[in-house]
């Protein structure tokens, strides 16, 4: 037992086994007191709809929360098939290995855990767990942990696209009103506040005409896309 103890609280493998009771203790008080603890990061994200698709993310002080990102679908057509702008290589990277499309701490959580027991049973079986060649092990298992992660996440794609951001079975939008956080007209998607069973939610919105809709506006959910990525909205 006391071997077992000295490999996970090695100087070599004791970031990753701290890191890993960090999520725990995250998850068991998520779990215990319902709270959510997602870190809130402004960003902004510009999509022009037409023959063309574009797709644009950025970190530029918008008005969607970082869990929304996290959550958002990306289809991989929007990113292989249709010419698009060209995304950054850490936006990229988060598409691929299902950071976005996913709930960004269960990827995170799955990636750090796969990571860590890559590690601990390597550096364990090669004896190289307070040596230098154990940290080289460490940072050798930083790919192979991330393949198995998008491995594994991937099938909870279909699961978590019928769940809204919190968890809970989708909610029916149409037909409620909306307040407009920022301005939208002709292909030009935008999001948009809207009070559901006692929440506020934010979702993705279009305009049904193309007409100008502006900031703080209040419109009406008329229909969903096609993607049910994002709903076509006109003024209340």
């Amino acid at each position: 037992m006391e071997n077992y103890f000295n490999i996970l609280f090695s100087e070599v493998n004791i970031t990753l086994t701290v890191l890993l009771i960090i999520l725990i203790l995250y998850w068991l008080a998520t779990m215990i007191t319902g709270i959510d603890f997602d870190l809130d990061v402004d960003v902004d994200i510009d999509i022009d709809i037409d023959a063309d698709v574009d797709l644009d993310t950025g970190i530029e002080g918008g008005n969607m929360d970082f869990q929304d990102v996290a959550n958002a679908e990306v289809d991989r057509e929007h990113v292989v098939n249709k010419r698009t702008r060209k995304l950054k290589w850490w936006q990229v990277f988060l598409i691929y290995f299902n950071f976005v499309g996913l709930p960004f701490m269960f990827t995170f959580t799955f990636w750090i855990f796969l990571w860590w027991i890559i590690s601990v049973l390597t550096t364990s079986i090669t004896g190289s767990y307070d040596n230098t060649f154990g940290f080289v092990i460490v940072l050798a298992a930083f790919i192979p942990a991330l393949i198995l992660t998008k491995v594994i996440t991937t099938p909870f794609k279909s699961f978590f696209k019928n769940l809204n951001k919190d968890g809970d079975k989708a909610v029916d939008f149409l037909g409620r009103e909306a307040l407009l956080l920022s301005t939208i007209s002709g292909d030009k998607l935008g999001n948009a506040e809207v009070m559901a069973d006692g929440n506020v939610m934010s979702i993705y919105v279009k305009s049904l005409d193309g007409s100008e809709l502006r900031f703080r506006e209040s419109v009406l959910i008329i229909k969903q896309s096609d993607d049910k990525n994002y709903f076509l909205v006109s003024k209340a």
